[in-house]
This record gives structure tokens, C-alpha cells and sequence, in this order.
């Protein structure tokens, strides 16, 4: 990994520390069960809350100042835990613990504090402080590990988890020329935040620096709320490709141009975006296909529209199935175009790739859950998280909690206080499990 930045506040260079001078004495082999303390998870939830430009739910934009006062004040509990605080060049911040054996690559747990607009408190905040507590309650209570520990809050993941693909060399050039949701481009946001992408080779990681990653997260699903589940053990993340679809016709006065000699690229459009619904139903899989945002060329009420621009975004657990439900879009796509007289084009704008997470560590997940009487079922992720930019690295294992409703990325996302302790309980026995006897 490149260069890091310290941030403004003083740190101790604990990685410096010897075993003999660690504030976290070994104690005796025998080690006693560790549970969080869910009254300080839940408040600190709370306070992150609070950081935010909507007075509902939560927007906390990546690279906003709401985003930028979060993360100061996380860095501040960060640093009075002892840890070494830092930022890398992808805006990531970092905490990390040393552990007594210098020579064990770090284990690295984390999520992401960035929202949507209009988005809610639990996305990505769950993951983050329920990872925070964790290495707080080893801190209380004087627990050290093998292994040193890096706590990582991953930036702008609601805006294509750059901070996580820059590690794994997956950002491209021109991403930084992206603008994002508040209004910063990714170049300059990263700056905002004290990271710097200008070279981009620098800021990756290397394969194999760490022993493994675990990430808290909401289902944001109706899975685990419905069958009255506690613990989500992830299986694989879906991988995800977007496109542009541009369709291209005659734009014409609306009242003067009969219906039969019209090329109209909003017609074409519609029928584009029926097909896609109908052949992501209709292929077998479980893939999901989706158009969410459309804009008409000239976009005046009486003029018929000569383009027409929309996202096409496909996901799937195998990066195959995402090129078959593709193409056969595409082909459909090209034969409602010749029959309505326009054209239609394609341009692929963004990828993430399909990750399965480490079997190993879904067995531990599952097993340390089980030790505390709480049901788990095996299942894969529809969203996308840092996880998957991390596993192209290392091991990777993902836990989940309930989402009520089964909503998410909206002021009504909710998960009970008592899930998320649960979860962050699995969370810090896994680490010490991984820790203690390997993968």
C-alpha cells in the first residue's frame, strides 16, 4: 500500500511498540467469553446519526461536510481507544491495534458511514460501529490479539465503493472525473478527505497483507426480518455491471407529425424497458435487471423526443449469468429499434465484480453465532459491498443482521437495537476465534 496521511490530531506510532510495552498485557491462555456492551453500540449509533444534512433518516454524502465531521469525531473515539489513526490515499480512514505477534498480517474489520440522499441510519453505520465496539470492548478489557487489527472505514462505498476498489487497483483513471452526490468530483473528494488518488498504483494494497476481513452489515432485505432469523451468513456478493443505453431518433414537432411516420425514441425506450423486466423474469437465475433513471432529449411536452439515455444495471452471483441476461437484452433491444425505425447503443460504465466469501469463515461465522443461541441462515448478498473489492485481495467473510421491512435506503430503514448487538457479538467472536486458532 502507498503512502498514508496522519490526520490533524496527534496519534501513538503503537506500531512501533514492542509486545513488552503494549498497553494490552497478554493474559492467561485460558481465555474468557467477550460480549459488547450494546447500550454504548446503540448510543454511538445515535451520535453518528446526527451528523447529517436531512432531518429523517440520514444524508451523508461521501466527500460532504457532513461526511468529513463524521469522520473526525469517529478518528477522535478512534485515537482515545490507542489506536494509530491514519488515512491512506483512498480517503480510507484506519485504526489500527498492534497485536503481539509483529510478523501475522492484520485481521481488518469495517464498513462504510457515506449514505444515499434521503438514505437511512443503518446502512454501512451497523458494520462501522458495531466494528468500533468490538475493538472497544477489547480495550476494556485488556485483551490483546495475535494479530494486529485494522478497523477500516471504507469511502464513497454509496458512490461506488472507490475507497475499497482503489486498494484492489479496480478504479480507473477517468472515475475520478465522476461527480458525485455531493457535488464533489472523486478526485476532488478524496482530497477533501485527505487522501490523494493522482497515483493511483500507490494506493493499492497488496494480495495477502492481511489474514482476513470481516464486515457487519443490514441484510437490506426481507429474508432474515420474515423468517425470524438473527444472523445472515453471507455465501457470495453479486456482482454488478451498469450501462448507458442510448436510443436515438428524429425529434419532431408533436401536433404537426403523424403517428405513422414518427421516429420516436421514448416509444423505443418504453419497449426496451419492458423487455428488460420481462427477460430477467423470464431467464432462469437469480439475476435482477433493472433501469432507474431516463432522461429525454429535448425534453420539451411538445416536442417528440430524438433521444432518449438510460442506466441499464444488471446483478448476479456469477459474472456469466450478467452477460447472458445482457445480451439477450441487447438483441431484443436492436430488434425493437429496427422496427420503430431508431437506433440503439450501448456503453458500459461501471463494474464490480461477483465475490464469494471465504468457506472458512462463513463455518466460523456460522459456528460462533450458533455458541450464542442465535439462528443463522446461509445466504447470498443482493447489494453490493466493500467485501466484494476486498476479497479480490484476501478472505473475506460478511455478517448479516435483520432490515424490518425488508427496507433500506430510506428514512425507514430499521434494525432492533438487540440485532445489531447480536451482530456485533458475532462480529468480535469470529475476530478472536480467527485470532486465536486460524483459518
Amino acid at each position: 500500500m502507498g503512502p498514508i496521511s496522519r490526520r490533524r490530531f496527534g496519534t501513538l506510532a503503537l506500531g512501533a511498540l514492542g509486545a513488552a510495552a503494549s498497553p494490552w498485557p497478554i493474559r492467561a491462555a485460558r481465555r474468557q467469553p467477550l460480549l459488547v456492551d450494546g447500550e454504548r453500540l446503540n448510543r454511538r449509533m445515535g451520535e453518528l446519526a446526527r451528523f447529517s444534512a436531512a432531518a429523517e433518516g440520514t444524508t451523508r454524502l461521501a466527500y460532504s461536510d457532513e461526511d468529513r465531521a463524521a469522520r473526525n469525531w469517529l478518528s477522535d473515539i478512534m485515537s482515545g481507544l490507542g489506536l494509530d489513526v491514519q488515512v491512506d490515499r483512498a480517503a480510507n480512514l484506519i485504526g489500527r491495534r498492534p497485536g503481539a505477534d509483529p510478523s501475522l498480517a492484520p485481521i481488518l474489520v469495517g464498513s462504510h458511514i457515506d449514505s444515499v440522499p434521503a438514505g437511512g441510519s443503518y446502512d454501512g453505520q451497523v458494520g462501522s460501529m458495531g466494528a468500533l465496539e468490538a475493538l472497544a470492548t477489547l480495550a476494556d478489557a485488556a485483551r490483546e490479539t495475535r494479530h494486529p487489527l485494522e478497523l477500516v472505514i471504507w469511502a464513497n462505498e454509496e458512490g461506488g465503493k472507490t475507497g475499497s476498489r482503489a486498494i484492489a487497483g479496480e478504479v480507473r483513471p477517468e472515475e475520478l472525473d465522476i461527480v458525485t452526490a455531493s457535488g464533489f468530483s472523486i478526485g476532488e473528494g478524496t482530497r477533501r478527505l485527505d487522501g490523494d488518488l493522482a497515483d493511483l498504483a500507490a494506493a493499492r494494497r497488496d494480495p495477502g497483507s492481511f489474514a482476513a476481513y470481516l464486515e457487519l452489515h443490514i441484510e437490506q432485505g426481507f429474508v432474515l426480518d420474515r423468517g425470524g432469523l438473527d444472523i445472515g451468513v453471507v455465501e457470495g456478493i453479486v456482482g454488478i455491471r451498469r450501462w448507458t443505453v442510448t436510443v436515438d431518433g428524429f425529434a419532431n414537432h408533436a401536433g404537426t407529425t403523424p403517428m405513422e411516420l414518427r421516429q420516436d425514441a421514448m416509444v423505443t425506450a418504453a419497449r426496451i424497458v419492458d423487455a428488460v423486466h420481462v427477460i430477467a423474469l423470464e431467464l432462469p437465475g437469480r439475476h435482477v435487471a433493472t433501469v432507474g433513471r431516463l432522461t429525454a432529449e429535448p425534453g420539451a411536452p411538445n416536442v417528440i423526443p430524438g433521444r432518449v439515455t438510460f442506466s441499464l444495471e444488471i446483478r448476479d452471483l456469477e459474472m456469466d449469468g450478467i452477460d447472458t441476461v445482457f445480451q439477450a437484452i441487447r438483441a431484443r433491444a436492436l430488434e425493437i429499434a429496427a422496427a420503430d425505425g431508431t437506433s440503439v447503443s450501448t456503453e458500459q460504465f461501471y463494474e464490480s465484480r461477483a465475490a464469494p466469501t471465504d468457506p472458512r469463515l462463513r463455518d466460523r461465522i456460522e459456528a460462533e453465532a450458533a455458541e450464542i443461541g442465535l439462528a443463522t441462515l446461509r445466504m447470498p448478498s443482493g447489494a453490493g459491498h466493500d467485501a466484494q473489492s476486498v476479497a479480490l485481495l484476501g478472505p473475506v467473510g460478511m455478517i448479516f443482521v435483520p432490515s424490518r421491512d425488508g427496507i433500506s435506503h430510506s428514512p425507514l430503514e430499521f434494525t432492533a437495537p438487540g440485532q445489531i448487538t447480536a451482530g456485533a457479538n458475532v462480529l468480535l467472536r469470529t475476530l478472536l476465534a480467527i485470532d486465536e486458532r486460524g483459518l
